[in-house]
């Protein structure tokens, strides 16, 4: 009895940790650089598909995704500022008659032979223009964060409650955190 016991639990806690660390979409970089008067976003994801969504990928339904920036200014007397937030809409579809996935933001779009390399590209936001210059205050400490997630309001409505109920249609990463102190770019004497 007490080895059985003992045995349950033990494969209730390996699950549990499984579970843990399997996030689908992980964040692996994030940063702010500055060109001209604009702040750019660089960030890099990785995700992984669940069985559910490449199913329905590879049957016609577009995926559609969102890159979410926030930038906050702490304050100690009352809630932090909100100094600006952006987002980006993704859409991942697979193209049957080419047998190539496409991966589109607005009007641009770009072809991928395999699932990997389009997942890949999916994952990597450089260059993004989240920030002008004059809507943060130079030397002051603010705290940007970033996730990406698939994003249900982009399913076709059938899906759409699959996407609310069932963990599987749930795909999204955690906020990366992290401060940002703009400086004022070096001007050349004239």
């Amino acid at each position: 009895m007490k080895t059985s016991l003992r045995r349950l639990i033990t494969a209730l806690a390996v699950s549990l940790v499984a579970s843990a660390s399997a996030q689908p979409i992980q964040v692996n970089n994030a940063g702010l650089e500055i060109a001209e008067t604009r702040y750019f976003l660089n960030a890099d994801f990785r995700l992984d598909l669940t069985a559910p969504l490449l199913e329905a990928l590879n049957n016609g339904v577009s995926l559609g995704f969102l890159v979410e920036f926030q930038l906050t200014r702490p304050r100690w007397y009352w809630f932090d500022e909100k100094t600006a937030s952006e987002k980006l809409e993704l859409r991942l579809s697979y193209l049957p008659l080419a047998q190539q996935y496409r991966l589109s933001s607005g009007t641009l779009y770009q072809n991928f032979p395999t699932l990997a390399e389009a997942l890949e590209a999916l994952g990597r936001v450089h260059g993004w223009p989240v920030l002008g210059q004059d809507q943060v205050d130079n030397g002051r400490a603010y705290i940007a964060a970033v996730r990406l997630r698939l994003d249900p309001a982009q399913l076709p409505t059938p899906f759409r409650v699959s996407a609310v109920t069932n963990r599987e249609w749930t795909l999204t990463s955690d906020w990366k955190r992290f401060r940002f102190t703009p400086l004022a770019p070096v001007q050349e004497a004239r």
